[in-house]
């Protein structure tokens, strides 16, 4: 096997959506370190040293399953891509010349403070597909601790301070092997696993750090794969042909998903992201610039952003590079660009241009019994009074269910987002039933042992799922 720097345009159109993905909620509106939501940092695709995560409930490790019919002596090239957490220190000159931490250091246009910067890192590979055949192969990469020092001059060009940057050792390891399917064509099942391998043990007495801010300068984080075929095409997993369904059924993917990538059409790029994504996904083309949060829209983003007080863009310059980047973003952009982001009904490109592709239809959304509706339609005169407290309730399996009562979640597989099922199996106490004005009934519900719970039922933030897809557990 050999190891070596992969053309660029294999994956020039995938690397865009795959630096969202990296960066995808880096650093969190109002883009400044004191910010509450920003002091429990990297959320996606984090793979932590073995000896922290299984007390934690954090992992070590990805497994990417899929299938590929390669043709002819076709190579398989690889690219994990993932952010290594480096420790941000500030310190201030002294008047002997010597320096000293220190919480803040003022300058004219920010304010710097101790921060965990991410730098890109990646581990490229291509492999004959053929030497997977024979076995597992297996590279390992260490990216070594460092430490860098840049020095912070004043408004008169004195040093009035240094950034100290420390990285920590990581260690990891990419396994691939490709099974050969028992199917009419030439196919495998390709299995790629990326693993922190990092020898790291947190000392109990907290000497050697026994918390989550001193494993992330060891792990892997935002881990992604990007996977190209130089001959072939890989298969998608949500849609993929009769013959290949019962196959891809057996592809166990943990911790990540693999989707096709890369122009519209292909199949010969694949993009394996901890964050769950539809086949060749795309960044708007009314999209700005990388704005990092992962909870916003882009228009109040850069509406709130622009709104921020001189002082709170200081403390977002100083915080990061990237946080300065979007607060010059805000503020300099222009009112036209703005109209840009205020709305874009897709589903009105098939009126404007009939030629565009449409999305695939799913079956199930149309189909009468796909939402469960009560036997007498809403607007019947002969329908419950909307102030009948039996409405708060309804039977499921010869069962009355209504807030309070506790049900086992069971999500369609056609009618849920993914983040649902996730949730298949877990007990949930029922908040509310709802009624729309199409007659479906909606269970409001909380998930049993969300720590949140409290405060969603306050915001009255609820997930929602149908009669059909929940089953009594007890009735309170």
């Amino acid at each position: 096997m050999t190891a070596t720097v992969l053309p660029g345009s294999r994956f020039a159109v995938a690397r865009q959506v795959a630096d969202a993905v990296l960066f995808e909620g880096y650093v969190l509106y109002p883009y400044r370190a004191s910010a509450a939501k920003n002091r429990l940092r990297w959320q996606f695709g984090v793979l932590v040293p073995p000896a922290w995560g299984p007390a934690h409930d954090e992992h070590s490790f990805q497994r990417t399953e899929l299938v590929m019919e390669p043709r002819g002596a076709a190579t398989l090239a690889v690219e994990l891509r993932f952010l290594h957490a480096q420790r941000r220190t500030v310190e201030e000159a002294r008047p002997d010349g010597s320096f000293a931490p220190v919480p803040e250091l003022h300058l004219p246009d920010r304010v710097l403070v101790p921060w965990d910067e991410g730098t890109e890192e990646r581990v490229e590979m291509t492999v004959p597909v053929a030497e997977l055949e024979e076995g597992v192969v297996c590279l390992p990469f260490v990216r070594p601790a460092r430490q860098e020092i840049e020095p912070v001059l004043g408004a008169d060009g004195r040093e009035v301070g240094r950034l100290v940057r420390r990285t920590e050792r990581a260690d990891g390891v990419l396994r691939l092997r490709a099974e050969q399917l028992d199917v009419p064509y030439r196919a495998f099942k390709l299995t790629v696993v990326v693993e922190n391998t990092s020898d790291w043990t947190p000392k109990a007495d907290g000497s050697g750090g026994a918390n989550r801010d001193a494993a992330l300068p060891r792990s892997l984080v935002a881990a992604h794969l990007l996977l190209g075929l130089s001959a072939g095409s890989f298969l998608s997993m949500t849609d993929p042909p009769e013959w290949a369904r019962a196959s891809i059924a057996t592809c166990a993917n943990l911790h990540t998903w693999p989707v096709l990538a890369g122009e519209p059409g292909s199949a010969d790029v694949v993009l394996s992201s901890p964050i769950i994504l539809e086949d060749h996904p795309g960044i708007a083309p009314e999209s700005i610039g990388a704005m990092y949060d992962a909870t916003e829209i882009d228009e109040i983003l850069a509406l709130r952003t622009a709104a921020l007080t001189d002082q709170e863009k200081r403390e977002a310059r100083g915080t990061d590079a990237r946080a300065a980047a979007v607060i010059d973003l805000a503020d300099t952009m222009p009112p036209e660009v703005l109209e840009r982001l205020h709305g874009a009904v897709r589903a009105l490109r098939e009126v404007t241009d009939p030629g565009a592709p449409g999305p695939d239809r799913i079956p199930e959304l149309f189909e009468e019994d796909a939402v469960f509706k009560p036997e007498t339609p809403w607007w019947d005169p002969a329908h419950a009074d909307p102030a009948d407290p039996a409405r708060d309730r309804i039977l499921i399996d010869g069962t009355s269910v209504g807030p309070g009562s506790r049900v086992l979640l069971r999500p369609g597989l056609r009618r849920t987002d993914a983040q649902d099922l996730f949730l298949r199996g877990r007990a949930a106490q029922v908040e509310a039933v709802l009624h729309d004005v199409d007659g479906g009934v909606h269970l409001a519900v909380t998930v049993e042992g969300d720590p949140g719970a409290d405060i969603r039922r306050e915001q009255g933030r609820f997930l929602y799922f149908q009669p059909d897809e929940v089953a009594p557990l007890e009735d309170v």
